[in-house]
């Protein structure tokens, strides 16, 4: 996507976002943005990678449980384009869902099948975002001699896939519905090799991507501090409130600065290693949300929580979506990579 078309795009993702009515369902919303050919992102390396995180951050803003299928669904896309293979188009709704969580309890195997890409899936896979909705999924599995993980492809509407709501108890992020799913000798097909799916350059840029998700998704929260003070007439005579706003808004531009930096970085170096770039982007974004969620909430008491939906439904969204961070061990691995020979990432 050019640098003139990209823009465009995102008005339009935006308008399109702000014309959605809040009752309807987040998958479904997602079908709708499918439908108008707004899931097709820029890919991440190629260029545009900031236009790709503006339009996740946008989503996010949005609504948070839209946002995780929204990612997961053009996480699949850039996927299948980074590594050559063309995505399965079933209808104008094709939707996918991006699984890679390996729980103790689900693992999903390998049969070998007819000649060629085509296998049967066995096993398990749990924290599916999606599961309900979804057309398709990208998944990841393991051969029966233990090579993996192996990205597979399969259609979800097949007599050898079935999600299993029961232990989905989610009140934040509970539009998502990351069900679990079992497969019994599903049709399915290998989509790249075994291990290709940790390996490529576009594994941790896409990581990034979450960040701009968990952005986009405190600016909801910020907001409610801002428009509190802008709507006051006794804003000049909060200073608590002032400080607060203050604070929220110095964490959001030095994170809004970070994802711009990394992502210039990753389109310069489009199949270098991003891990450091990623985590630290990451964490920087978590360590935002934390921080806008705590803030606004000691400026303005329990009365958002409360009397205002949407900041109610992002309040309790953005809690779980940035648990999807691993805190400490990200923090180490972060380290691990900063102490490497030759790296001095603090230069002004």
């Amino acid at each position: 996507m050019n640098d003139r078309a990209a823009p465009l795009h995102l008005d339009a993702l935006r308008r399109a976002l702000a014309a959605f009515d809040p009752a309807i369902a987040a998958a479904e919303q997602l079908n709708r943005l499918i439908e108008a050919g707004l899931d097709r992102l820029p890919p991440p390396g190629g260029g545009a990678t900031l236009q790709r995180w503006q339009s996740l951050a946008a989503v996010a803003a949005h609504d948070l449980s839209l946002a995780k299928l929204y990612e997961g669904h053009t996480d699949a896309l850039a996927i299948f384009a980074e590594l050559g293979v063309s995505a399965e188009r079933a209808d104008a709704t094709t939707s996918w869902g991006v699984w890679a969580a390996e729980a103790p309890q689900g693992r999903t195997v390998i049969e070998a099948g007819a000649p060629g890409n085509e296998v049967r899936l066995d096993g398990a896979k749990c924290w599916c975002s999606g599961a309900a909705s979804a057309s398709h999924a990208l998944l990841t599995a393991w051969h029966a001699d233990g090579r993996g993980p192996q990205l597979v492809s399969t259609s979800l509407r097949q007599p050898g896939v079935q999600v299993s709501s029961s232990a989905w108890q989610a009140v934040g992020m509970a539009g998502s519905a990351s069900l679990d799913v079992s497969f019994d000798r599903a049709r399915a097909r290998l989509v790249g090799r075994p291990g290709e799916y940790l390996s490529r350059p576009g594994f941790w840029q896409g990581g990034g991507g979450i960040a701009a998700c968990w952005y986009g998704g405190t600016l909801t929260i910020a907001d409610a501090l801002r428009r509190s003070i802008a709507d006051s007439a006794l804003a000049p005579h909060s200073p608590f409130r002032l400080a607060a706003l203050g604070r929220v808004d110095v964490a959001l531009q030095a994170t809004a600065a970070l994802l711009r930096q990394s992502a210039a970085w990753i389109d310069a170096n489009p199949g270098a290693d991003a891990s450091a770039v990623a985590l630290r982007t990451r964490l920087c974004a978590e360590e935002t949300a934390t921080l806008a969620l705590d803030e606004v909430g000691r400026a303005l008491g329990a009365t958002p929580f409360c009397r205002d939906a949407r900041f109610a439904r992002a309040a309790a969204d953005l809690p779980v979506f940035i648990r999807q961070s691993h805190a400490e061990r990200d923090l180490a691995a972060l380290g691990e990579r900063v102490t490497e020979p030759g790296a001095w990432p603090w230069l002004l």
